[in-house]
């Protein structure tokens, strides 16, 4: 559940909150963007990185052999720090799908085990499973969730020595419905499972304690709540997996690439930790100090201050979206998405007054996804549930 608002709670209890950040972002005064969890709208400081390393790539001369590797192993740490884990474990990957491939290729079932998922699961892990299960014999079950019960309920009921990989969001993409992970990995490891994350819809929006989850792979985009460009994800890798084989075989993963010189004397071994696993040209040199500015702003705010902030707003959306007539689709949602019901009826008529208002949501499934930021006023949250307010007069909710 979010945040509580009541200001009568102590407020020792959860982090202070932040104040709007709107000034840190591009955002014209009549765009109300509540779609974070689609695409994160760019950090003026990570604009203006962008600009300045594209002007240094234009002039190639001015870029050293250090340059290759100093950058990056900068963004290799930062997020390392983010995600509080060790820098060694962190792999450098282009999408939630390589990430995924990599976990993938390294596990195994036998005919008859299952892998586990969520229903209306994001299609990429989705995708991924069907091909392990085609390669393995393995079977990838949709685990969906009845009568009430949490998605970490249902998972731990479907959850036995049958199964050999548990695949699970670490929010529901659709509507931000929470998943306990740490009561999954526990089960997950008596049964013998391996644990694959996609916290993409998580990291940066909220804490995450991965020293209790103990997942065996974790992957993240970083264009979403990690504010970053496209390109640069995130694949956390367990110290047991880390001698596993890689998706690809690129030069600057092997051991001693640093000497350029050296490069014609092939070496078998490759990068320590998790490096053997990061996509080739992993350098970018135009976008990587984009993604290095927005995870040291949001080590600056601190993410369980921005989960407090997220969970004060969306629990006033909720309450004022509760109080014209409309339902979450999850009630026990993380404190940064909700997903609100609409009839069939009522969807088109809201999708038109959205547009109309300049309001920017997502529609997944059947929410209407809303996930705002640190740049969310309350001048937005009154346009957001006046346009809902407006589309779905005299109309029954779902």
């Amino acid at each position: 559940m979010p945040p509580t608002d009541d200001r009568t709670t102590d407020p020792a209890a959860s982090p202070r909150p932040l104040p709007v950040q709107r000034e840190l972002f591009d955002i014209p005064g009549d765009v109300a963007y509540f779609n974070c969890a689609s695409l994160a709208p760019q950090l003026k400081a990570a604009v203006e990185a962008g600009e300045a390393a594209l002007a240094r790539r234009a002039r190639p001369w001015l870029i050293g052999g250090v340059d290759w590797f100093s950058e990056t192993e900068r963004r290799r740490a930062l997020f390392a720090e983010l995600a509080g884990v060790d820098r060694e474990g962190v792999a450098l990957v282009p999408a939630t799908s390589y990430g995924l491939a990599v976990a993938a290729a390294n596990l195994t079932a036998r005919p008859g085990q299952r892998v586990l998922v969520l229903a209306d699961d994001y299609p990429s892990n989705w995708y991924t499973w069907q091909r392990f299960a085609g390669r393995t014999g393995a079977e990838v079950v949709a685990v969906a969730r009845r009568d009430g019960r949490t998605w970490a309920e249902a998972l731990l009921e479907a959850l036995d020595e049958r199964t050999a990989v548990v695949a699970v969001l670490a929010v529901h993409w659709t509507d931000g419905g929470a998943v306990d992970l740490a009561a999954v990995g526990a089960r997950a490891r008596q049964a013998g499972a391996a644990l694959v994350v996609d916290a993409s819809q998580a990291l940066g929006a909220m804490p995450l304690d991965l020293a209790a989850i103990r997942p065996d792979f974790l992957v993240s985009v970083g264009y979403k709540w990690l504010l970053g460009p496209f390109a640069l994800g995130y694949l956390y890798v367990a110290e047991r997996h880390r001698d596993g084989v890689p998706l690809e075989e690129n030069w600057i993963s092997r051991l001693g690439s640093e000497d350029f010189a050296a490069l014609v004397h092939y070496q078998d071994r490759y990068q320590p930790g998790a490096r053997r696993f990061d996509v080739g040209q992993r350098t970018h040199f135009e976008t990587t100090p984009m993604a290095v500015a927005a995870l040291r702003q949001l080590l600056d705010w601190e993410v369980p201050r921005v989960a407090t902030t997220l969970g004060r707003l969306t629990g006033r959306i909720q309450r004022e979206a509760e109080a014209i007539g409309l339902r979450l689709t999850s009630s026990d949602r993380v404190p940064h998405m909700l997903g609100i019901g609409l009839s069939g009826q009522a969807r088109g008529a809201v999708a038109g007054a959205l547009a109309e208002a300049g309001v920017h949501v997502g529609v997944r499934g059947s929410s209407l996804r809303v996930s705002p930021h640190l740049w969310t006023t309350d001048q937005d949250v009154e346009r957001l549930v006046g346009a809902l307010t407006k589309a779905t007069t005299g109309m029954v909710a779902s």
